[in-house]
């Protein structure tokens, strides 16, 4: 009887992306899903927030206010975070990983407004992975010397014997992917628990899991967008140092 229960109940649970609507485009199907709405939500509340943070900073007291003071909190820890891991690097950078930060975070979270966390789709989170890989090379073209990169492609050997040039090929490849596997894999976890905990308790499942909730949506959340974005800060840092 309580299994039946319980598949009848599970008989719900939906964690999957879904397709909204579809086009042409270039003679292919090009699909909008529900990852697409939901980046779209969040990139509006970012940019809502934006607009409303900048009048209010250009009407700013000696003495904040509630809101005031939340933008000045909120800046000072990305200025800090970013400072303290890329140096002199970090006015070239806060503000690309300052959005990143607040994109990852609103999106990770964005499960308890009753939306799926755009990272939790891998499109999402391999473009942010891509970006930084990106970022990584364009400094370090730009930073270091030719010599210098070969040098360390067939590091620990010297650079006349690159045998180890093909091991450490892939582990620069390797790069976005880990990145955006880390957090995809996180998020996606999260998203799962919380579909088949609402799927199988059903209605008495909005009572007891915000605990659930701020585990999975806000602390592991929080978490990995710090994790994602320190990552980001170290290999760009790295890229861009000469010595």
């Amino acid at each position: 009887m309580n299994q039946a229960i319980l598949l009848s109940s599970g008989a719900d649970i939906d964690f999957m992306i879904h397709g909204l609507y579809s086009f042409q485009l270039f003679g292919q199907e090009v699909w909008i899903t529900t990852s697409h709405v939901c980046i779209f939500i969040v990139m509006m509340l970012m940019v809502i927030f934006a607009i409303v943070a900048n009048r209010k900073l250009a009407k700013a007291t000696e003495v904040p206010d509630g809101f005031q003071n939340v933008i000045e909190m909120l800046v000072e820890f990305l200025d800090n975070m970013v400072s303290g891991t890329m140096g002199q690097w970090a006015p070239k950078f806060v503000n690309y990983i300052s959005t990143i930060f607040i994109f990852i975070l609103m999106s990770n979270i964005s499960g308890l407004f009753g939306l799926r966390p755009p990272t939790a789709d891998y499109g999402t989170t391999f473009a942010l992975g891509l970006i930084t890989f990106f970022l990584i090379h364009i400094n370090q073209f730009k930073h270091q010397k030719p010599s210098t990169i070969w040098k360390d492609m067939c590091s620990p050997l010297p650079p006349w014997l690159p045998i180890w040039l093909p091991i450490n090929l892939i582990s620069e490849i390797a790069v976005p992917i880990s990145l955006s596997l880390r957090l995809f894999a996180n998020v996606l976890s999260g998203t799962v628990m919380m579909a088949l905990v609402y799927g199988l308790l059903g209605k008495i499942a909005i009572i007891w899991p915000a605990a659930l909730h701020v585990y999975f949506d806000l602390f592991s959340g929080a978490i990995q967008t710090y994790v994602f974005c320190m990552l980001t800060m170290t290999y760009i840092k790295q890229a861009c140092d000469t010595e």
